[in-house]
C-alpha cells in the first residue's frame, strides 16, 4: 500500500490518509440524502435512488483513488442533478429512463473527449469569467431550488415568486438553515451532514405537536433494509439517441465538463498537487476516471458523477494520495442497508444543504473584472439565466453567444479561438433543436 500510492514520497502515513478519507465523507456525505431527494422528484424511487448514489460515489472514489490517485471524491453532482431532475425531466417532459440514457451517451463522449486530450483542448478555449459565471449561476439555481422545496418562496402572480407562510415547517427549515450556517462558519467537520440530522429530529414534532391535521411529516420505517436496485440498467439508450433529447446530452457534457476540471485545477493549486510541468497532477486520468463516472451514473441510476470541490476538505486535514479516496468510497457503502434511515429525512431537512451549497458555488465570481464589461455581461447572462430560467443549459448558451456577439461588436474577433467558435456553434444548433 505505502509504495502503490507513494505516501513516502507524498510526505504521508496511512493514519493521516485515513483519516483525511472519513473527513472528506463527512464534507460529501450529505449527498447520500441529498441526491435521492432531487431525483425522486423526477419520479424515480427514493430508495432506488438512494443505492444508485451510493453505488456511483463507492465506484467512483474507488476508481479515482486507485487509477488517477488522486484525493479527490466523485460523486453524484450537486447542480448536474438539479439539472436531470428540473430541466430535463420536468421542463422537457422526457421520462428518467430516458434522461439516464442521455447521463450514458455523454458518459461516451466524456471518455472520447479524455481519451484523445480533446476535453483539455476545449476547456482551455473556454473563457475563465464564463467557467465562474456558470458555476455560479448553478449554485443560485440550486439555492431557488432550497428555498422552494422549504416552502419559504412560494408562486405569486404579481410578482412571479413571493414569501411563503411561516408555517411551522418554514420555521423548521429556517432554524435548519441557521443552525447549519453556524456549524459551517465555526468550521465544525461534517457541518451540513450533521445540520440534516438534526434539522430531521425537529421535524419528527410536525403533523403530531403542529398541525395534528396533517399527515406527520416523518414517520419511522426501520433502520436497515435489502439494498433497491430497481433503478439498475433502467436507461432507454434507444430514445434518448433522438434529436430532441440532444441539448440534454449537450448540457450533461459542458456542465460537468466546466465543473470536474475546475475543481482538479483548484484543488491542484491549492494544495500543490502538481506535476513537474506545474500542470495538475496525473489531470489525464482524473479526468477519464471522471468521465467513466458519468458513464456508470446511467447505467446505476442516477445522474452524473463529478469530481467533488469539498473534497479539498480532506485535502486540508493532509490527505495527499488516492488513498484518502479509497477510504471515503468505502465508507459510501454501508448505507446501502441505510435506506429507510435515510428515507427518512424530510424535504425541509435537506433544503437547508441545498441554499449553503449554493453559497459555496457563487464563490468564483470575485475573479470576474466586472469593470470591463465586453466579459462582464456575458458573464452576468449565464450566471443570472441558469436560476431565472431553471435551465442550466440556457444559461451556458447565452453565455457562450454573448461573449462571441460583444468580442466581434469590439473588434476582438480574433481573440475568440477556434474551439470556441465550434462551442458557439453547437450552442446555436442546441437553440435550433430546441423550436422543433
Amino acid at each position: 500500500m505505502e509504495s502503490y500510492f507513494e505516501l513516502k514520497k507524498n510526505n504521508t502515513t496511512i493514519r493521516t490518509e485515513v483519516l483525511a478519507g472519513l473527513t472528506s465523507f463527512l464534507a460529501t456525505a450529505y449527498i447520500i440524502a441529498v441526491n435521492p431527494a432531487i431525483l425522486s422528484q423526477a419520479g424515480m424511487p427514493f430508495s432506488g435512488a438512494l443505492t444508485a448514489t451510493v453505488l456511483v460515489s463507492f465506484f467512483s472514489s474507488l476508481l479515482m483513488g486507485l487509477y488517477a490517485r488522486n484525493p479527490i471524491i466523485v460523486a453524484p453532482g450537486m447542480g448536474l442533478n438539479a439539472f436531470f431532475t428540473y430541466s430535463a425531466v420536468l421542463g422537457m417532459g422526457i421520462t428518467w429512463q430516458v434522461a439516464l440514457g442521455a447521463v450514458f451517451w455523454s458518459g461516451i463522449v466524456f471518455l472520447m473527449l479524455s481519451v484523445f486530450k480533446v476535453r483539455i483542448l476545449i476547456v482551455k478555449a473556454i473563457p475563465r469569467p464564463l467557467r465562474y459565471a456558470i458555476a455560479a449561476g448553478i449554485g443560485l439555481f440550486i439555492t431557488i431550488i432550497g428555498f422552494a422545496n422549504a416552502g419559504f418562496i412560494v408562486p405569486d402572480e404579481a410578482t412571479t415568486t413571493g414569501l411563503g407562510p411561516l408555517s411551522p415547517a418554514v420555521l423548521t427549515f429556517l432554524g435548519g438553515l441557521f443552525l447549519m450556517a453556524i456549524l459551517i462558519a465555526r468550521n465544525v467537520t461534517g457541518a451540513i451532514l450533521v445540520g440534516i440530522a438534526l434539522t430531521t429530529l425537529a421535524a419528527y414534532p410536525l403533523g403530531r405537536w403542529w398541525a395534528l391535521d396533517a399527515a406527520p411529516v416523518i414517520s419511522w420505517q426501520g433502520l436497515f433494509a435489502a439494498p433497491d436496485f430497481s433503478l439498475v440498467l433502467q436507461l432507454d439508450l434507444i430514445n434518448s439517441l433522438q434529436f430532441a433529447v440532444f441539448p440534454v446530452i449537450f448540457a450533461f457534457v459542458f456542465t460537468d465538463l466546466f465543473d470536474s476540471l475546475s475543481t482538479f485545477v483548484g484543488l491542484a493549486e491549492a494544495a500543490n498537487l502538481t506535476d513537474e510541468h506545474g500542470e495538475p497532477r496525473n489531470v489525464g486520468r482524473s479526468l477519464t476516471a471522471d468521465a467513466v463516472s458519468t458513464t456508470i451514473s446511467g447505467l446505476l441510476g442516477s445522474s452524473p458523477g463529478t469530481a467533488y470541490v469539498e473534497s479539498a476538505v480532506g485535502i486540508e486535514a493532509g490527505g495527499r494520495t488516492g488513498l484518502t479516496a479509497v477510504v471515503a468510497g468505502l465508507l459510501f457503502l454501508p448505507f446501502l442497508f441505510l435506506a429507510p434511515l435515510l428515507s427518512m429525512v424530510p424535504a425541509i431537512a435537506t433544503a437547508p444543504a441545498l441554499v449553503l451549497v449554493g453559497a459555496f458555488m457563487v464563490r468564483p465570481i470575485v475573479r470576474i473584472n466586472w469593470l470591463k464589461m465586453d466579459e462582464a455581461i456575458p458573464a452576468f447572462l449565464a450566471m443570472v439565466l441558469i436560476p431565472f430560467t431553471h435551465s442550466i443549459s440556457q444559461g451556458i448558451i447565452w453565455g457562450f453567444l454573448s461573449w462571441a456577439v460583444l468580442k466581434v461588436a469590439t473588434g476582438q474577433s480574433r481573440s475568440i479561438p477556434v474551439t470556441l467558435w465550434v462551442i458557439v456553434a453547437f450552442c446555436v444548433l442546441a437553440l435550433i433543436m430546441q423550436t422543433h
